[in-house]
């Protein structure tokens, strides 16, 4: 299972189409994290600024078709856009009062 952030309106932008963030377009990857954990740590340091609910993608990778999974350092990337098919399940990161990330729960 790999795990991606990504604040609630990229998600919800173009639901009929794979999921493709701009670092995709920018680096040639997506960003993924290997565990809720990382997922939790880079969402505080990196995305406390974003206002907008933030969510965390669990995708498997069985279900990606033919994107390739790169591990590199202790990431893992994936080259190509994300089939929508391959999201098992969202969750959304819970922050504090000072913004900080502090846990995860079901998207319902």
């Amino acid at each position: 299972m790999l795990f991606h952030l990504v604040p609630l309106s990229r998600w919800s932008a173009a639901p009929e189409a794979p999921y493709a963030p701009a670092s995709l377009a920018a680096e040639g990857f997506v960003h993924c994290s290997p565990d809720e954990a990382t997922a939790l740590a880079v969402a505080d340091a990196h995305y406390r600024d974003v206002s907008e609910p933030l969510l965390v993608l669990r995708i498997d990778e069985e279900r990606l078709g033919g994107v390739e999974v790169r591990w590199e350092g202790p990431y893992p990337h994936l080259y190509g856009p994300v089939d929508r098919a391959a999201v098992v399940g969202v969750l959304q990161v819970r922050r504090d009062a000072d913004g900080r990330a502090v846990g995860l729960f079901p998207r319902v």
